[in-house]
């Protein structure tokens, strides 16, 4: 199949992995970004935050970040400041974000990119990482 599909992905998390599995289970190459060796520009970012329909405080990872020490919980940060800390600390920016044509995700779970990829492009089971099944023998979504 083919597609646009860019995956801001980090190959040592599971979330991201498995995002990237379902996006190659539907026959779709996507583009890899691997965002904490070539982070987003701060337009691109913002885009990706703004297509997912997250505020930016939404888009922080906090786990296993500088978060804290960054004093990012501080409500009083602006969005601009917080986009600034997540360009210098790319760790910070939660993963994987999707972009296709049919809208942008923060993959979190990993089977939240299935809203973003054609539903007829699934032709059998998928399971996750950890043995949870996502797709069906007839790659229909498991609810």
């Amino acid at each position: 199949m083919t597609m646009d599909v860019t995956i801001y992905h980090n190959p040592d998390c599971g979330t991201s992995r498995n995002t990237l599995a379902l996006i190659r289970h539907a026959g779709i190459e996507p583009k890899v970004v691997e965002y904490l060796k070539t982070p987003p520009g701060r337009e691109e970012l913002a885009g990706m935050v703004r297509g997912a329909g997250l505020s930016v405080r939404e888009a922080i990872r906090e786990k296993g970040t500088p978060y804290a020490e960054l004093g990012l919980d501080d409500p009083s940060l602006s969005d601009d400041q917080l986009l600034t800390a997540m360009l210098e600390h790319p760790i910070l920016i939660n993963r994987p974000f999707v972009i296709t044509p049919l809208g942008t995700r923060l993959a979190r779970p990993s089977e939240a990119v299935l809203d973003i990829l054609p539903a007829d492009a699934f032709k059998g089971p998928f399971v996750k990482e950890d043995g949870e099944a996502v797709l069906d023998g007839e790659g229909r979504r498991i609810v």
